[in-house]
C-alpha cells in the first residue's frame, strides 16, 4: 500500500452547521503522523464517526479565529484531558488563541494533564512553522476579514530505495549506502563504479497538500500553491453571488477553479459551503468550468495521494 498521505474531511460547512454538514475540520495523515487542520464545532463527533483515535493527534493547525474554525477546540482539549492524555500537544495558531483557551481553562478551574506547546505564527509573511525528518509545513497568506492563513504540507525529498539483493550481487560496500540513497553511484572496493540504477528501485516523489481556508479571490495565492498534488480551496458561493463573496471576503466556486487552473495543481477540493446550498452539484459543476479535476470536500470522504516512483533503468 505504501506510505500513507491521505486527507479525511470532517467538516465542510461555512459559518453555520447543518444537520448534514459540520464546520471546517480536516485530518491529514502523512506517514502515520496525524495533523488536525481547523477544529469547528462537532469535530470530536466526526473524529469518532471516522474511527480516528484522539490520542494519535499531536499537532493542531488553526487558520483563523472565526468560530466555525476553532470553536470545537476547547471541547477537544477537555476530552483529551478526561481521557488521560499525557503526551504534549502542539497547536499552531494566529495571535489571540492561547488567551482564549487560557481564559476558559482558568474560569473552569481546569489544569490539563498534558502540556500544550503554543506556536503562534506570523500573519504578514510566509514561514515554516513545522518540520520533522519527513515533512515540512509552511503558512499560506490569505485575504480574509481578519488575519487568516492556510497551510502547505510538503514531504521532504525521499531517499532512493536500495535493492538489497542487487547490492549483494554487485558487492557494494556498506560505506556506499548513503551515496546510493542520495541518488549517487557507488564505488566498489576495487574502484569499479556501480550505477545507482543498477542497485536501487528508484525513489518516491514528494507529495504535497495545500489548505486554503477562508479567503477572497487573490491571485497571490497561486504562486504559494503552485503545482501541489491536492489543493483545498474554499468555495462559499456560486459566482452569481460574486458581490456577496467580495463583501464577506470569500470565494466563489468558479474562482476556486480558476486558482487551481492557474496554479497547475493536480486535484482541487472545494468546501466551506454556504448553508443556502442544500445540494452541492451546482457548486461542483461551476468549479469544473475552470478546472475539471475538482471534487467536493464532503464529510467522511478520504482523499489519498498515492506514492509515485521515479523508476530507474534495470541493468
Amino acid at each position: 500500500m505504501g506510505t500513507p498521505f491521505e486527507l479525511t474531511i470532517l467538516g465542510s460547512s461555512s459559518a453555520t452547521p447543518t444537520s448534514k454538514r459540520f464546520p471546517t475540520a480536516q485530518l491529514l495523515n502523512v506517514a502515520e503522523r496525524f495533523f488536525l487542520i481547523d477544529c469547528g464545532e462537532g469535530t470530536q463527533i466526526q473524529l469518532r464517526r471516522n474511527h480516528i483515535r484522539f490520542q494519535r493527534i499531536n499537532h493542531i493547525f488553526i487558520s483563523h479565529l472565526h468560530g466555525d474554525h476553532y470553536l470545537g477546540l476547547m471541547g477537544l482539549l477537555s476530552s483529551l484531558h478526561l481521557l488521560g492524555r499525557k503526551n504534549p500537544l502542539h497547536i499552531y495558531h494566529p495571535p489571540g488563541l492561547k488567551m482564549i483557551i487560557d481564559i476558559q481553562l482558568e474560569f473552569s478551574g481546569t489544569v490539563l494533564n498534558y502540556p500544550i506547546h503554543w506556536h503562534e505564527h506570523r500573519i504578514d509573511k510566509q514561514e515554516i512553522i513545522y518540520e520533522d525528518d519527513w515533512l515540512k509545513v509552511q503558512t499560506i497568506l490569505l485575504n480574509h476579514r481578519i488575519p487568516c492563513c492556510g497551510f502547505l504540507f510538503r514531504e521532504k525529498p525521499r531517499p532512493f530505495s536500495i535493492d538489497k539483493e542487487k547490492v549483494l550481487i554487485h558487492q557494494v560496500p556498506v560505506s556506499q549506502m548513503n551515496a546510493l540513497k542520495n541518488g549517487e553511484d557507488a564505488v566498489a572496493d576495487d574502484g569499479t563504479v556501480i550505477p545507482n540504477e543498477a542497485v536501487t528501485r528508484g525513489r518516491a516523489i514528494s507529495r504535497s497538500y495545500a489548505f486554503c481556508s477562508d479567503t477572497r479571490y487573490d491571485e497571490r495565492v497561486i504562486a504559494q500553491v503552485k503545482g501541489v498534488d491536492l489543493l483545498y480551496h474554499e468555495a462559499t458561493f456560486m459566482h452569481n453571488l460574486l458581490e456577496r463573496a467580495k463583501v464577506t471576503h470569500h470565494t466563489t466556486a468558479l474562482e476556486a477553479g480558476r486558482v487551481a487552473r492557474l496554479a497547475g495543481v493536480k486535484q482541487l477540493l472545494i468546501g466551506h459551503f454556504s448553508v443556502r446550498y442544500r445540494e452541492l452539484d451546482e457548486l461542483l459543476n461551476e468549479a469544473r468550468q475552470e478546472f475539471a479535476q475538482t471534487a467536493l470536500a464532503e464529510e467522511g470522504i478520504t482523499f489519498q495521494i498515492p506514492e509515485q516512483w521515479i523508476v530507474q533503468k534495470t541493468i
